[in-house]
């Protein structure tokens, strides 16, 4: 089609007496920097015997490409950043599957409270007495299990010590409220309690001994049985779920 018209305007001269042929670029023609050169076209440009060079894409739009893609990469960030976050909330914290989209779901128990760090605790007996206040030393019984690995004792409280927990009674553990001595979730759950009051707590890792570690803060197991059992579940890279559960009770209050 395009030979057709070519061998037309050849032998057809225009009205103005021309003979068809293009009209030559002036030399006050310079080209600009968007516009290639007419005698050395740009990649990306095609020139028709009959048609000016024009660029194959427009500057705008190809920002306005940019930008879009841009804005795509953000959300689908956004996207995978959240689904990851919501993931990471869903299930318990295990080494060896540590994200990944699956594993074993966070213990939720209906007949617990929920506090907003994500400590569990349930009042066994509510105490009638003072609640403990910042700076002030408290006197504490407890016992701790590894609940999320067959429910391991490594800390008996107030009974008879079988096995190797035999011997005398051991010494109550004592603290001082906003030291930092204990773990987070010790020290969150004594903070709201009554004098004379007991209570259970399940405490989850991010809530737990820091860097896996009993010996960083308190309270530590004070039999070798008790800390072997505690080490094993916290030093564990495998599919072990690290959720503990704390029984404490208040015995006394020691005021500044």
């Amino acid at each position: 089609m395009l030979t057709l018209v070519l061998q037309h305007l050849h032998h057809h001269p225009h009205p103005g007496g021309g003979t068809g042929t293009r009209p030559s670029f002036r030399a006050s023609q310079r080209p600009s920097p968007l516009t290639p050169s007419p005698s050395q076209p740009a990649a990306g440009f095609s020139l028709a015997e009959d048609e000016t060079p024009r660029p194959a894409f427009s500057p705008l739009v190809h920002r306005r490409k940019v930008v879009l893609s841009s804005v795509g990469l953000l959300m689908a960030s956004t996207y995978f950043n959240g689904a990851a976050s919501a993931l990471s909330s869903r299930f318990a914290d295990m080494p060896a599957l540590r994200g990944k989209d699956y594993g074993k779901t966070k213990m939720r128990y209906p007949d617990y409270s929920e506090t907003e760090s994500g400590l569990q605790y349930k009042d066994l007996r509510v105490g009638s007495g003072p609640t403990p206040k910042i700076g002030e030393t408290v006197v504490v019984d407890w016992d701790g299990y590894t609940i999320g690995y067959y429910g391991r004792i490594f800390e008996a409280r107030n009974k008879t010590k079988g096995g190797s927990f035999e011997g005398d009674d051991k010494e109550f553990y004592k603290f001082k409220i906003g030291s930092e001595e204990v773990i987070p979730a010790f020290q969150e759950a004594v903070s709201g309690m009554a004098l004379g009051g007991v209570r259970r707590i399940i405490v989850p890792p991010e809530l737990g001994y820091p860097d896996n570690d009993f010996n960083k803060k308190g309270p530590r197991p004070t039999t070798f049985s008790g800390q072997r059992a505690l080490d094993f579940v916290l030093r564990n890279q495998g599919l072990i779920d690290k959720t503990l559960l704390f029984d404490i009770e208040l015995l006394k209050i020691v005021p500044t």
